[in-house]
């Protein structure tokens, strides 16, 4: 039993010291070693480390690229129109002990380096109009749409150009400040309008809608005018050329019964006047009709025999 006791201390004794004794340092991380806040090395190889137990703290900074979300702001342009630009910044820590004793953690890191690129996009902004910053030129549709066509300078588009100029800028600041980082990359998620002249734009764009809806009314009533007129010019002259071919036709018709007609009169001028007569009676006589005439009268002619009688 007198031998059990120390034995549990020095087991108690090294879970707890062991802990405190080493850490471990991984692929992705530096470790910045401090003893009451100085700093007293940097690991970046992987790999386990010794360390004065309850004096020396491991810190850990993340090798990797880390990102930081600039928080929402408005910038004016060149015309000093504002512009709500939301954008994001990566980074990656270059020198621990710089960065350790200029911006002590990431949450410090985030603001400074927020700070930077907010300062950098002001500028650039500022000189720059809204396509630009937008990164197009909106294009008006035969059908009344729009399309944006990108702007590219010097081989580079614009919206490109442009984070590209604020990431030099704010990298240059951040080593000028020895905050030990290298800025990778800055990118701009999103560039609207403010909330407070969403309301205007919106009735400046109805109003440009409402001028194009018209435009179109007008060329299409234009065309229904152009297309009504030629139907009714064709529907005038094919009806003129029907009523011509028509009398063309009733002349020929009426040329050809009277050709034939003068055919059969000379060919049985008797026949011919026995019709003429037949054609006067039916007009003449009916059942209601009382006619005295004279037995030699032409009308009757026709009706009598060879000996004179009826």
């Amino acid at each position: 039993m007198k031998l059990l006791a120390p034995i549990v201390i020095l087991i108690v004794a090294a879970f707890v010291l062991i802990p405190q004794a080493f850490y471990k340092v991984d692929e992705t991380e530096h470790i910045v070693l401090t003893r009451f806040g100085e700093i007293r090395g940097i690991q970046s190889s992987p790999g386990l480390k010794m360390k004065v137990p309850f004096i020396d703290v491991a810190n850990v900074l993340d090798k990797r690229l880390l990102r930081v979300d600039v928080p929402r702001a408005g910038f004016p342009d060149i015309q000093s129109q504002f512009l709500d630009i939301d954008a994001y910044v990566r980074y990656r820590i270059t020198d621990p002990r710089s960065f350790r004793e200029v911006l002590s953690n990431e949450v410090t890191a985030g603001d400074r380096i927020s700070n930077l690129v907010v300062a950098a996009l002001r500028e650039e902004v500022g000189m720059r109009d809204r396509e630009e910053i937008i990164g197009g030129n909106p294009i008006d549709l035969a059908d009344g749409t729009q399309k944006v066509e990108p702007i590219v300078q010097n081989g580079v588009f614009a919206r490109e150009e442009l984070t590209r100029k604020v990431r030099d800028v704010a990298d240059a600041r951040a080593k000028e400040q020895a905050f030990g980082i290298s800025i990778v990359d800055v990118r701009i998620k999103r560039a609207e309008f403010p909330d407070s002249i969403v309301g205007t734009v919106f009735t400046r764009m109805r109003s440009e809608r409402e001028i194009q809806a018209n435009a179109l009314r007008a060329q299409g009533e234009e065309q229904y005018l152009t297309k009504t007129a030629d139907v009714d010019r064709r529907v005038e002259i094919i009806g003129a050329q029907a009523d011509e071919k028509a009398n063309r036709l009733r002349g020929e018709g009426e040329g050809q019964a009277i050709s034939i007609l003068a055919e059969a009169l000379e060919q049985d001028p008797e026949f011919f006047a026995f019709r003429r007569s037949l054609q006067a009676y039916s007009k003449i006589l009916n059942d209601s009709t009382t006619l005295v005439l004279p037995a030699d009268a032409d009308l009757f002619k026709f009706l009598l025999s060879s000996q004179g009688s009826k």
